[in-house]
């Protein structure tokens, strides 16, 4: 079953990806490089659905470079004719270091991003061929320096997002600030101050993930089981809460991932 740290229909027809680290001396900073190609033939369309990991993004496309922040809403991405993107997730501890625009200002919103290598990412993503390896080497030597800023206080925001990520036992907010020796308004402080949203979505952006790219992926799912195996409450709790942040009802997502599987050649 495809993975998704995001990303809620991995494997569409005619978009590729690849994923990579920058290395260990910028894991403080850096999560993963990401790079989307596609090529879609005239007059189709081919939607991409991302429910964004609770940080920052860098992206730089043909025309433009920007720094997005995070959305407790799926968005979605229609990529029509043939082009490309590199992204960079970053870790929490990158929010107050990329900018100085509060993190509860970015939510859901973007702005350029002057320091970003663009034309070398360019010049890379638009030769004979492309080389990870030189992007991966543009790419760090711009983000080295930054990386050696990162803090303490960064270091524990990253540590709550990987707990909330990775501990599927945690589904509160409360056991979260519990585990990292904190009271729940500092925790609260830390997060928001970091990427903008609160400890409890850390949580409920996991659940939700780990939900769609299920859906999406596997046709026989049992929606209840579902709810079941992430916590909620009930089926109807799951329900609501799916459809108010992915904009769609699970059986939607389900019957999409069907379809599109029955699409592939």
């Amino acid at each position: 079953m495809p993975e998704s740290k995001g990303h809620l229909n991995p494997g569409s027809h005619g978009v590729g990806f690849d994923r990579f680290e920058l290395g260990a001396d910028l894991s403080d900073l850096v999560r993963h490089v990401w790079v989307v190609r596609w090529a879609v033939p005239d007059g189709e369309v081919r939607p991409q659905r991302v429910l964004t990991y609770p940080a920052l993004n860098a992206v730089i496309e043909p025309n433009l470079a920007g720094l997005y922040g995070p959305d407790s809403r799926v968005q979605v991405k229609e990529l029509r004719g043939a082009s490309w993107a590199v992204g960079i997730l970053f870790r929490p501890a990158a929010g107050p270091l990329l900018t100085t625009t509060d993190p509860v200002a970015l939510v859901g919103s973007s702005e350029p991003l002057a320091a970003a290598p663009a034309a070398g990412v360019r010049r890379i993503m638009t030769g004979p061929r492309y080389d990870r390896e030189e992007l991966a080497r543009a790419l760090h030597r711009w983000l080295a320096p930054v990386a050696e800023r990162v803090d303490d206080r960064g270091r524990l925001a990253n540590e709550a997002g990987r707990l909330a990520e990775d501990d599927a036992d945690l589904t509160r907010a409360s056991c979260l600030a519990e585990r990292l020796g904190m009271s729940p308004r500092s925790l609260e402080r830390l997060v928001r101050s970091h990427v903008g949203l609160t400890p409890k979505w850390l949580i409920e952006c996991r659940r939700l993930q780990h939900a769609a790219t299920t859906l999406f992926a596997a046709k026989e799912t049992d929606l209840s089981a579902l709810a079941a195996e992430l916590e909620y409450t009930d089926y109807p709790h799951f329900f609501r809460q799916y459809q108010r942040v992915l904009g769609e009802s699970p059986k939607t997502t389900r019957e999409r991932g069907r379809r599109a599987a029955m699409a592939v050649p």
